[in-house]
């Protein structure tokens, strides 16, 4: 933050300092690893995951149907705009076009917006997000353990039924993480840091929840895609959301007399922001 806008500004742009590396293959067992994300955690909220299990083939795979989709005619792709796809033209400099879907819990899913073009996106997309959920449930129980806390401590918070989006993202040249072109910066210590490309990797980047959830140990970092003049992007986003209208806040076990509790129990996003807003101040 700065003293007028509240955030940095793009000149204020970091090359030098490295964005952390987690293999989640070692995470259950490894103490390193849980101190490395740990640190990851407290430091920036974000994080480059390799070890994750997911092959490279299918990850290409993923990223093919995704551009697939967003070649077809705008009048195949405008069948699954009411809440499903979606052209943003809000400001130009961040103009892309989305497609964004319920992926959990599976009985809220609307398959009527679900494209059935390119062939096999569903079942791509259905495998995918059973894999990257395997995944967040690994992550919340290697963030509690890195905190000496039971390890469905973040888990439990989330309830039976936690909310999950996927959000594919196509920006063209004039404006995720794509194998080829670099866009993803996060803030870290009042600079912008770039998220480089490394083959093969999950980016991750820590949610508001679970900065509540810790009591501010952990930080959802201010992040952006920033332009770029000759090479289109393509992204998939995972969103991990805690079962509507249940109450979190911060874990017991993180609240003493040395580490106060600064958040009060919250039910809503927007809830969520003020409470945020007002830790930052």
């Amino acid at each position: 933050k700065d003293g007028s806008s509240g955030y940095v500004g793009s000149s204020d742009l970091s090359a030098s300092v490295s964005v952390p590396v987690i293999d989640l293959g070692l995470l259950p067992s490894s103490k390193d690893e849980q101190g490395k994300l740990k640190l990851a955690l407290c430091s920036g909220g974000c994080f480059q995951a390799i070890g994750h299990g997911i092959s490279n083939s299918f990850l290409n795979k993923v990223r093919g149907v995704a551009e697939q989709f967003f070649q077809l005619l705008q009048e195949e792709k405008q069948k699954y705009s009411r809440a499903g796809y979606d052209l943003v033209v809000k400001q130009v400099l961040d103009w892309n076009t989305r497609l964004f879907l319920r992926v959990f819990p599976e009985h809220q899913r609307k398959l009527n917006l679900w494209p059935e073009n390119p062939d096999k996106i569903r079942e791509v997309l259905h495998e995918y997000s059973i894999k990257l959920k395997q995944l967040v449930d690994l992550l919340f129980k290697a963030m509690a353990k890195s905190l000496a806390l039971e390890e469905n401590s973040f888990s439990d918070q989330f309830g039976d039924n936690p909310v999950m989006h996927v959000r594919f993202n196509f920006y063209p040249p004039f404006l995720l993480q794509d194998e080829q072109v670099e866009g993803l910066q996060f803030v870290k210590d009042e600079k912008w840091i770039t998220v480089p490309v490394i083959p093969r990797v999950l980016v991750v980047n820590l949610g508001d929840q679970m900065q509540i959830m810790s009591n501010g140990i952990f930080k959802s970092p201010v992040h952006r895609v920033v332009t770029n003049t000759d090479k289109l992007r393509i992204s998939v986003a995972m969103f991990n959301e805690v079962e509507p209208e249940k109450e979190i806040g911060p874990v017991e076990g993180l609240i003493d007399e040395n580490r106060p509790r600064l958040y009060m129990l919250l039910s809503t996003m927007n809830a969520f922001r003020k409470a945020k807003y007002h830790l930052r101040k």
